[in-house]
This record gives C-alpha cells, structure tokens and sequence, in this order.
C-alpha cells in the first residue's frame, strides 16, 4: 500500500521502493486554475486542489495545506493574501511585548482559518483513501512562528534579550501543539514540523530555544498514533545533529544539502529522512535534468526510511 509506504518510511523502516511526496502548496490552486487568495480561504477549492495534485503527480502522501501562515493569522497577526502565491505575515503583535503582555490567545478550532481547513480535510479525506494517498499535516514550527509573531526581532533576542525570546518561542510551540491535535483530530497520517529558519541558528541556539518547544508537539502526534517529521530549510549541516534529537521519527531537507550526508546522519540516529530534488536547479529553472536528479536522490537515499521528496 502507498500510504503504507510512507508510514513505514518516515520511522525510519526499509521499504520495498521508496515513498514519493510532492510538497504541493500554492501549486494545488495552479492545478484547478484557481487564483491563491480565493484557494486558501475555500474548503471546497483546497480539497479540490490537494485532491488533483495527488492524482496528477501519481503521489504516496501529499500535504493538506503549505502555509505557514495560518497558525500565526489564527492568533493575531495580519496577512496579505495573492492571486499567485502563499498569504504572508504582514504584522507582528510581539515585535515589542511578549504574548502574555499583548493578551493573544491559543488558537480554538474556530479560530482564523482553521475551520476552513477542517473542512477542507473533512472533503478530501475519504477521496485520498480511495486513492491510498497519505493526507500530511504541515504545521508551523516554533522559531518561524516567533519570527511571524515578533518579527526580525526574535533572531537579535535569541542573544541581546533572551527572555523575550523564550517566551514568545514558548508561545508559539504552545500554538504548535495546538496545531498538531487538529491535525490528529482531521486524520492526518503524517504530521511535520516546519521550520525552514531554524537552519540560520547555531547548535546550541536551537537546542536552547527550538528543541523544548518542539516537545509538546511531537507528543501530542505520537499520542495519537501519527507519525512525524521536522522539515528545515536552507543549509542545516550545524545544526542537523540537534535536528535529529528533536524527537521525531523523520527530518526532510533542502536542496542544498548532500543526501548521502544526509542519509548516513539520518541512519546514525535511527530517524528517517526525506527529501532533497531540487527545486531552483532543476525543477523550476531546468538548468539539470529533473529525471537526472531524480535519479541520483534515489540512489542516495535508498530504500532504508527514505523518502523521494522535492528539497
């Protein structure tokens, strides 16, 4: 089984081939013909799209929805929408006080955007089943949620103003645990941590202020029965050791980072890993082949807890 698959292989299992998942996003709304604004705020478009990208891209898991926007809008903070791409954060209500001075609240399933995405889930579900395609639950992690809470802030004060930043990363894994029992809660069989930033920080930085308020998170996923992933961007070579202890069963990175690296570190720590085609060089600019690169990932990767995934 597909689905089955991909499980197997985000706890770090051999698997007969590894698992393919396109992390499709704003591409959903692309595929339906469907402006960005208009998809990210209709339960029917989201389901409609996240159900075509499966199909069109022959997918074993596919995420429900790419926006890290949407915890950080259910709590507070403003966001411009696009006809061609992903809402972003436009104001930061702890870029001067932390959470508890400026009174935000953890989100309820009422909150922002969240009933839409439930029922988004609640739609495309049972057809993604039918299709044996794995539903992904992508949720904001910690430092990039502090950053769209307090703004560029948050990087200085990881130094200058330590106890800012604790408590407003505190706040945001507290968003982040939030998050994942909706997650639970709508049927996702993997759920990640996304945290593209946490690669420009040093080891004991993110040990310090990332890994503790990743905690309630993985154990809110791993209580009910989900598996689950860190996704960090950019180069993580500093910091993929300490990526590997968040708690985990699986990481996925970008395309900057070499697989075999990857592989060898992932295998070490008993986690699985994911990723890295690569987005600028091939898939968007075409400047290497895409089946060429295709085909060295799954060489690296393998079939030992890998799974085939754009960086």
């Amino acid at each position: 089984m597909a689905k089955q698959l991909l499980i197997d292989a985000t706890l770090g299992r051999r698997t007969a081939i590894p698992p393919w998942v396109p992390y499709a996003g704003v591409n959903c709304a692309h595929l339906i013909r469907e402006k960005a604004d208009r998809y990210f705020r209709n339960p029917d478009l989201m389901a409609k799209g996240v159900v075509e990208a499966a199909r069109t891209y022959r997918a074993d898991g596919i995420p429900l929805l790419f926006d890290l926007s949407l915890e950080a809008e259910s709590v507070g903070c403003g966001v411009e929408y696009w006809e061609d791409n992903v809402p972003s954060v436009r104001t930061h209500p702890c870029d001067k006080q932390p959470p508890e001075v400026v009174g935000l609240a953890l989100p309820e399933k009422s909150s922002g955007r969240w009933p839409v995405v439930f029922e988004a889930a609640k739609i495309a579900r049972p057809q993604l089943d039918a299709m044996d395609c794995a539903m992904l639950g992508l949720m904001t992690g910690p430092l990039t949620l502090a950053s769209h809470l307090a703004g560029v802030r948050i990087f200085t004060a990881v130094k200058k103003d330590p106890a800012f930043a604790h408590a407003v990363i505190r706040f945001a894994g507290e968003i982040g645990a939030r998050a994942a029992a909706f997650y639970v809660e709508m049927g996702c069989d993997v759920i990640a941590i996304v945290d593209p930033v946490a690669s420009q920080i040093r080891p004991e930085t993110f040990r310090e202020f990332v890994t503790p308020n990743c905690a309630a998170s993985v154990r809110t996923i791993h209580a009910g029965g989900r598996a689950s992933s860190f996704f960090i961007c950019g180069d993580c070579t500093k910091v993929v050791e300490a990526v590997c202890d968040v708690g985990t069963h699986a990481f996925a990175v970008d395309e900057q980072m070499n697989l075999n690296f990857i592989r060898d570190i992932a295998r070490k720590h008993g986690k699985g890993f994911g990723g890295n085609l690569k987005l600028t060089l091939a898939l968007s600019l075409g400047l290497i082949s895409p089946r060429e690169d295709a085909l060295i990932s799954l060489a690296a990767g393998g079939t030992h807890g890998y799974t085939f995934a754009p960086g």
